[in-house]
């Protein structure tokens, strides 16, 4: 007769132990005018309410979002979107008796990544891993707040892709941001859950939860930590993220958008305004100073050439502030070499 034995518990219940302190909860509010209830409004055949206004303002929930603690002092890295409101307050709890007014130190929308500080020590805090190691298939665990109220919520699963492209939407920033490099995986990952980690078997993190296709299953994404890294460098260093800043408003060409306008190439960054009353080339800025003009066609930069998968903003981004580059432009038909010195962005 067969003795069966205990049932080996899950590696993930060990992971989630490790990782859960050290994941928070990020509270999203505003100071905004009080309502004192509701006009209904029939119209149309259709019901509508109107708030009624009162006098004054008072702070309201407008969302929330995921962290977690990086050091034993109070730094917690979030995704940039979740703190994308510069009027907004952000409130961190680590428990449901500690709450913590928190610090917004950098924002770094390109990679979307966000570090922010608490006036706290002592706090238990996750081990950053190497991103540039992770493997397909291998199996990882996602942490955060799903829909920004179930706290602790740990989902399990693989590495389901590398090196993803997306164009992702925030509710909360209203704005589309096009994120490239991500991991792919398919450990649930829900609205509220961004900002929080992406840990592998050791319980290290490997990447920051960010998206998920919408109406998809078991489709989320995450930016790898290692984008996070330099960030985390440059604030503890410099006070904030320091980058290269060419200063010009551009579109991305593509086939489409060469052909509706009839333009000689179908690729390279269109230096175009977006609205009326703004510039295309920032004054002062070191496009200014290089003789950049609206209407230009950045073809190359350091004779790589800008595409929609390799865009501008993601050559800038391997550069350094003070570096002389070189950019191949075509103005009016005619190719030419402009030459920049990198500035700070400020």
């Amino acid at each position: 007769m067969l003795k069966l034995g205990c049932m080996e518990k899950s590696p993930i219940i060990e992971v989630a132990k490790k990782v859960c302190p050290a994941v928070i909860t990020i509270v999203i509010s505003r100071d905004l005018p009080k309502v004192g209830g509701f006009y209904f409004f029939p119209f149309g055949g259709q019901e509508f309410f109107i708030p009624k206004i009162k006098k004054g303002k008072e702070k309201t929930k407008i969302g929330g979002g995921s962290g977690f603690v990086i050091a034993p002092d109070g730094y917690i890295i979030t995704s940039s979107h979740v703190v994308a409101d510069p009027e907004a307050n952000y409130t961190v709890i680590l428990e449901p008796t500690k709450k913590y007014p928190t610090k917004v130190i950098s924002r770094d929308p390109i990679s979307d990544i966000a570090i922010l500080k608490i006036n706290a020590k002592d706090l238990p805090y996750l081990e950053l891993g190497n991103s540039d190691k992770i493997e397909l298939g291998e199996e990882v665990v996602a942490v955060g707040n799903a829909l920004g109220e179930f706290h602790d919520t740990v989902s399990s699963g693989i590495i389901s892709g590398m090196s993803r492209a997306i164009a992702a939407f925030s509710g909360l920033a209203d704005r589309v941001a096009q994120l490239r490099g991500l991991i792919q995986t398919d450990a649930a990952i829900n609205p509220g859950n961004s900002g929080g980690p992406l840990v592998n078997m050791e319980g290290k993190v490997i990447g920051i939860n960010t998206a998920m296709v919408m109406g998809a299953q078991n489709i989320g994404f995450a930016i790898p930590i290692n984008y996070a890294k330099k960030d985390l460098e440059e604030v503890k260093k410099y006070g904030k993220i320091r980058r290269p800043f060419l200063g010009v408003r551009y579109v991305l060409l593509n086939k489409m958008i060469a052909e509706k306008n009839k333009l000689p190439v179908d690729c390279g960054a269109l230096i175009v305004r977006e609205t009326l009353g703004e510039s295309a080339v920032i004054k002062g800025s070191t496009a200014d100073k290089a003789g950049l003009k609206e209407y230009d066609i950045i073809l190359e930069c350091n004779s790589e050439k800008i595409t929609v998968k390799d865009p501008l903003d993601n050559i800038l981004q391997k550069l350094k502030i003070g570096e002389e580059i070189k950019l191949k432009v075509l103005r009016e038909g005619k190719k030419i070499i402009l030459k920049a010195k990198l500035e700070e962005k400020k």
